[in-house]
């Protein structure tokens, strides 16, 4: 049976999908929701796909379709690609699928799964930036208890904090195992159901590629490339993230804050986005089959005139 990604049917009818328009899927990926996309595209319509990971870039060159663009960036750049590609406010639809893919998890080089043994990589492109391993290594103790507690809202940050200071000097931290049995043997109870490992993973990998920076500067990107009517539809798969896109549509959607007590006529003042889909989740059979889609949260907003 084919495998589609997460919430992939009610991604593209939350996109409301026009054979004929202009869409961006900002978190190519390896292809997933892209290829739905095209499936609904007549021979006028165009695609532009976006992602700074290598070798979602290798997938995309292998893509042969002519209504089809890659560029090889992250989507906090989609203002500066829709410029040069003279699409800037013409945008019918952008789709953001956040996070971590299953591919990437399920490379043990990439390093972003306590579950296999690999380096302690976690970049999302591998050609920049710092990996996890260096962090770890030259971090203060405080700004590494930071990033577990804020990006992760692990309990035991201090604690692991603390025992990653104390391995370092002896000796440092290179493969996902390494870090994985620190944490395990530095965490005094574990949650049931789930490794120890799992939240400090997260924010580790979180701080590394900046994805809540990349987030906001993203959504924001979305706005400007917009037309009329467009619709921006974004994954979540964490609280963090939810809690970014649920307070910008909203706000987006509220338009300017005037004084209470002050008469408003004809709707919120400056809005700029509505509001079509506030919340959805995965159903049961989409679970069944696929336990990842689990905690996945979909929202979609429409741009205003």
């Amino acid at each position: 049976m084919e495998h589609y990604p997460v919430l992939f049917e009610e991604a593209l009818e939350g996109l409301d999908i026009r054979p004929s328009g202009i869409y961006v899927d900002g978190t190519f990926g390896r292809g997933g929701h892209a290829r739905g996309i095209l499936a609904r595209l007549g021979e006028e319509g165009r695609l532009y796909g976006l992602d700074r990971d290598p070798q979602a870039a290798d997938t995309a060159h292998a893509l042969q379709d002519a209504r089809f663009y890659f560029v090889a960036t992250p989507f906090s750049a989609l203002t500066e690609v829709a410029e040069s590609l003279a699409i800037r406010g013409r945008v019918d639809g952008v789709l953001l699928d956040l996070g971590v893919s299953s591919p990437q998890l399920d490379q043990a080089e990439r390093g972003f799964s306590f579950m296999r043994e690999g380096p302690l990589d976690m970049r999302m492109d591998t050609r920049v930036g710092m990996t996890a391993a260096q962090w770890l290594q030259q971090a203060r103790g405080e700004d590494i208890a930071r990033v577990l507690r804020e990006y992760g809202e692990e309990r035991f940050a201090k604690r692991i904090a603390r025992a990653i200071v104390e391995q370092r000097t002896e000796q440092p931290l290179r493969t996902t195992g390494d870090l994985a049995r620190l944490i395990e043997q530095a965490s005094p109870s574990r949650e049931r159901d789930k490794h120890p490992a799992t939240r400090s993973f997260q924010a580790i990998r979180i701080h590394i590629n900046d994805e809540l920076g990349e987030l906001r500067r993203g959504l924001e990107g979305a706005l400007e490339v917009l037309a009329p009517g467009g619709r921006l539809a974004v994954i979540s798969f964490h609280s963090l993230e939810d809690r970014i896109v649920k307070r910008f549509m909203r706000d987006k959607a509220l338009g300017d804050r005037v004084p209470k007590g002050v008469p408003i006529t004809g709707g919120p003042l400056n809005a700029r986005l509505r509001i079509v889909v506030r919340k959805a989740t995965a159903g049961k059979r989409e679970v069944a089959e696929n336990p990842r889609s689990r905690s996945a949260v979909l929202r979609v907003a429409e741009a205003l005139a």
